[in-house]
């Protein structure tokens, strides 16, 4: 259920949605029906879990559903990267960007640099070769903000 979607949404959620969102963030459930479980907390049939979920997906509310892996562990690499975006080519790059596997998340931001994403790779040589590949598929200069340290913050969003 994580296949790579456009940035804007095509419905506004609702309030069942919303519970949902809400209910599927942190703590997932590690058992054998997880989403029967979801939705026996929220008085709502495994069967509507599901399809709530894929129709959020489908229509853009959500961009991804799935697990969040510390990929150094498993000896890949993660890195925050910004593109400065002429506001003509801006839906033509962020197709070209969110078409690369390797792109997690993208955000557009009011910066000089206005399209952030993070880059997850198999290994940490792969950050600089994806990135090269960006550049040579948009035609713009990739820039690279590999992580100091590390913290954990959880966020959770109230939909």
């Amino acid at each position: 259920m994580s296949e790579r979607r456009a940035v804007v949404a095509r419905r506004e959620p609702d309030a069942i949605d919303r519970l949902l969102i809400n209910a599927l963030q942190g703590e997932f459930p590690l058992v054998e029906a997880p989403f029967a479980e979801v939705g026996a907390r929220l008085g709502l049939a495994e069967a509507e879990v599901i399809s709530r979920l894929q129709s959020l997906l489908d229509d853009r509310v959500l961009t991804r559903f799935g697990p969040m892996f510390q990929i150094e562990r498993m000896g890949g690499a993660f890195c925050l990267a910004a593109m400065a975006v002429p506001e003509a080519d801006w839906g033509r790059v962020v197709e070209q960007v969110n078409a690369f596997p390797e792109v997690a998340h993208n955000y557009r931001r009011e910066h000089a640099l206005n399209m952030w994403f993070v880059l997850a790779t198999e290994t940490p040589d792969g950050i600089a070769e994806v990135a090269s590949r960006i550049e040579r598929a948009t035609g713009l200069v990739v820039r690279l903000f590999p992580k100091e340290r590390e913290y954990f913050v959880e966020m959770r969003l109230v939909a």
